[in-house]
């Protein structure tokens, strides 16, 4: 049984980028996303849990590499094999779903716009001129200050570096949403999700798909 018309988050991989012409002739990037089979687990309600929600979980795993109970969770939800991960998402709409129910992909079509959540690419340890945009200290004139983020603070008063002050550090390797993203065509047959623009991550790294929240007028 499958999931259709119902506000669900599916979980893709990014497989990668490439370019496509729109219905004007226009040529536009895009973002190729294959989409995982996912299935409920668990039906979360206000009287039992406290909150509304679907836990989900996606992929295929081996059996000797997950623990008794997730093996347990899943065969209580009538899934046969266990799943890579698991996941939650919030609704209105919980009691409408079933354990061991597809989430589809057919609950998203072309010209939607959706909010896609992933981790942004690790960039290691980097320079305030990388890390935030900083221009740096004169280039001549004996300068030895090229790249250099300045002065971090006063003396004495306050005598210590303000909280949140910008200095290098680690860059990237965190959650990051992009909202308000089209989705140009859908390939059910295949599992692929086309969005215009880029996504957060590298390719091959996991992202959450939903119903936008905040639609632009």
């Amino acid at each position: 049984m499958t999931t259709n018309n119902k506000e669900v988050h599916l979980i893709a991989d990014k497989v990668g980028m490439t370019q496509m012409f729109d219905d004007n002739g226009r040529l536009i990037p895009v973002t190729v996303l294959k989409v995982q089979e996912t299935k409920v687990l668990q039906i979360k309600t206000i009287k039992n849990d406290g909150y509304n929600a679907v836990q989900a979980g996606y992929g295929e795993q081996k059996p000797h590499r997950v623990s008794n109970a997730v093996k347990g969770h899943c065969k209580k939800a009538n899934v046969e094999k266990p799943v890579e991960g698991i996941y939650e998402f919030r609704t209105d709409e919980a009691e409408q779903f079933n354990p061991g129910e597809i989430l589809a992909i057919t609950n998203f079509e072309a010209g939607q716009k959706v909010d896609i959540s992933g981790v942004s690419k690790g960039k290691g340890f980097q320079g305030v001129v990388k890390r935030y945009g900083f221009d740096g200290g004169p280039a001549s004139h004996g300068s030895m200050s090229h790249r250099r983020g300045g002065s971090y603070g006063n003396c004495q008063t306050p005598g210590h570096v303000i909280k949140g002050k910008k200095m290098p550090g680690h860059m990237g390797a965190v959650s990051r949403t992009s909202q308000n993203m089209q989705i140009v065509k859908i390939f059910e047959d295949q599992g692929l999700i086309v969005i215009k623009g880029s996504i957060p991550g590298y390719n091959g790294s996991t992202v959450r798909i939903r119903k936008t929240k905040k639609s632009r007028k």
